[in-house]
């Protein structure tokens, strides 16, 4: 297919989201950027957070990843289940019962200055890798698909869309986010359908005969029994709950859009619905990732991991199966950076420029401020996103999850010992028991061959690294009089 026509499909789509943007924008101030006037809908939200918590990583890395890993992803979102349920029955409840605009004042009213910022410099330094990463892996496929064939240098391909992103973010924020989300997201899901529906018919299967198919190849191991491997299905179901916690609960991106609902009632549907949805989800893309492994025996084809689904439906099928593919695409790219735009122009604005504090700065004075942030913001992504493709990795999701659990573990700690202790913390040692934990981790991870012999460690090191911030939040603690 011509490279021009698919560039016009992705232009057109761009023009579908300024739209919505225009439409739900009317009328927007700083609160409508940060928390949505909290009058979002939670069934839209819910929905919407699908695409945001999938991202391009989901729609291409966990199909890719089945050939070698075969379903063992369930392990993983099993956890995230039980991750759902915590966030929806105890933090959302703090969150709601504070009036939070940004989640990490809870830390500053439970312990202290010291503490509030360490938080949101986590939550800055993770969303901006964990967004960033996202958002090269997708980028990086349109280069190679269109942009490459257009002689469009790959800097200039993730400029435009970081251009398209701030233009329908601009104004609206996350009023607008809760729209645009649920849009990309039927455009993903429908994607994930159709392809799988073609592949079905190309291979001339049924469901059950794809399975049966599947398995003979080994492709449906589920669940991983050797205690000894990083993949032991008790340490991905922990790993996923712990994931999910830190990647949603306690991640301004992701709770400023539930705490944009009136009511906490709604909120909490939200979050519970969310994981009986990702479960499914998810087990429709590794259903996919099998189906694609299938096709790729067949048709002899030599593209794997994040490069195959790509090349299938590019390459290996009928042009409107890749006019699916490129919409689907760019549907599961935008929500995970326009979000994370967002929360990281709120995070700065509220948290380290104390915006909401500031009576010198007037409401237009605000809204030039957070307008110059977002831009500045979008720079960071620039930059980033050229890195990552300067160190070319062919599959970004383990390194996503990787960083998570040096990034999001001093968060995790922060917050258990915030919720389940009522030991009063002496708030300027809290950055260095932040800062140390994760370089801990990093040796222990590093040197855990010659420590722990044949035992992995795996995703739970996240979990780890939230105990030991917890234990040296123990150890610069007293006990309340």
């Amino acid at each position: 297919m011509s490279a021009t026509l698919l560039l016009s499909i992705v232009f057109i789509y761009f023009l579908l989201l300024l739209f919505v943007s225009w439409k739900t924008g009317k009328g927007s101030n700083n609160e409508s950027f940060f928390i949505g006037n909290r009058r979002s809908n939670w069934m839209l939200v819910a929905f919407g957070m699908i695409g945001t918590s999938l991202s391009g990583v989901t729609f291409v890395s966990v199909p890719g990843a089945v050939g070698y890993d075969s379903f063992h992803y369930l392990q993983i979102t099993l956890g995230y289940m039980l991750g759902y349920f915590t966030i929806a029955f105890i933090l959302l409840p703090l969150y709601y019962k504070l009036k939070l605009i940004s989640i990490y004042g809870y830390l500053e009213t439970r312990m202290g200055t010291a503490s509030y910022k360490t938080g949101t410099l986590f939550f800055i330094v993770s969303r901006w890798f964990g967004a960033t990463a996202r958002l090269y892996l997708v980028v990086n496929i349109m280069q190679v698909i269109i942009l490459d064939k257009l002689h469009v240098p790959f800097w200039v391909t993730t400029l435009i869309i970081l251009a398209m992103i701030i233009l329908y973010t601009y104004e609206g924020g996350v009023k607008t986010i809760v729209w645009t989300d649920t849009l990309q997201t039927s455009c993903m899901l429908i994607g994930l359908i159709v392809c799988s529906a073609y592949i079905l018919h190309h291979l001339n299967m049924n469901i059950g005969e794809s399975l049966d198919a599947m398995r003979i190849h080994g492709f449906t191991e589920i669940f991983n029994t050797n205690i000894d491997d990083k993949n032991f299905f008790v340490k991905q179901i922990l790993a996923g709950a712990f994931i999910t916690i830190t990647m949603t609960g306690i991640d301004q991106e992701m709770m400023q859009k539930s705490i944009s609902v009136t009511r906490l009632k709604d909120s909490k549907k939200n979050m519970v619905s969310l994981g009986f949805i990702m479960l499914i989800v998810i087990s429709l893309f590794l259903f996919l990732g099998g189906l694609l492994h299938l096709f790729k025996i067949q048709e002899n084809i030599v593209a794997s991991g994040d490069q195959l689904f790509p090349a299938i439906a590019m390459e290996h099928a009928p042009a409107a199966l890749s006019v699916i593919f490129i919409i689907a695409l760019i549907s599961a790219l935008f929500p995970s950076a326009d979000g994370a735009m967002t929360a990281l122009t709120s995070s700065i604005c509220i948290d380290i420029l104390g915006m909401k504090r500031r009576t010198d700065w007037n409401e237009e004075k605000q809204k030039s401020i957070r307008k110059k942030i977002h831009l500045w913001v979008a720079l960071s992504f620039l930059i980033l996103v050229l890195v990552f493709k300067w160190i070319n990795n062919n599959s970004m999701i383990g390194i996503i999850l990787k960083l998570a659990g040096y990034t999001y573990g001093p968060l995790l700690g922060l917050f258990a010992f915030g919720i389940f202790s009522k030991r009063k913390v002496n708030d300027k040692l809290v950055p260095m028991v932040c800062f140390a934990a994760p370089v801990i981790c990093f040796f222990i991870d590093y040197y855990q061959k010659k420590i722990f012999g044949n035992f992995q460690i795996g995703l739970e090191l996240i979990a780890i690294n939230g105990l030991l911030t917890w234990l040296g939040l123990r150890m610069i603690s007293k006990s309340e009089p």
